[in-house]
């Protein structure tokens, strides 16, 4: 299964299959081992020990104490994050950026135009694919810089549909 895990600011793939494990195109050996009834763990990379003390849980990933420092560690799989760029719940991310098509579909409705100022999970446009309609929403904060689709356009997936720009600021 692949996960985008994001550390300090700095996201990396891992993928587990198994017993093996590749971050960024690596491979590494990794164990991870809990201790019932404690919140505490030991990662072991590469045969360095890391013992960790699990401090709190969200959806997304862990709060871990690392000898008195705080980590938070998010991790998602493909799928969750899949879905959540279908819906707009991207999380971390700044203003701006593009909004591509998660599969091939035809463009039933523009919700925005250019130069209208967007939300986070603002819908930009209507993707219709499989018979269902399925809402492209803003990934952060932004203007609509340009919009590369228009209504009945069929559209590959990875196709940039909409681009934003990032709020000036003030």
């Amino acid at each position: 299964m692949k996960y985008f895990v994001t550390v300090a600011g700095r996201e990396v793939e891992v993928i587990v299959d198994g017993d093996q494990v590749t971050v960024d195109g690596r491979q590494v050996a990794a164990h991870l081992v809990h201790f019932p009834g404690t919140p505490l763990v030991q990662l072991s990379l590469e045969g360095r020990r890391y013992p960790l003390a699990v401090a709190g849980r969200d959806d997304d990933g862990w709060r871990l104490v690392d000898h008195g420092a705080v980590r938070e560690v998010n991790a998602v799989d493909e799928r969750t994050r899949h879905i959540r760029s279908l819906v707009g719940q991207v999380s971390g991310v700044a203003g701006g950026g593009v909004v591509k098509a998660p599969m091939p579909g035809m463009v039933v409705k523009l919700l925005v135009e250019v130069g209208q100022r967007v939300a986070a999970g603002d819908g930009l446009l209507l993707l219709e694919a499989m018979k269902m309609e399925n809402e492209l929403k803003a990934p952060g904060d932004g203007v609509v810089e340009s919009i590369s689709t228009t209504v009945g356009q069929a559209v590959e997936k990875g196709e940039v549909l909409v681009r934003l720009a990032a709020l000036p600021s003030d």
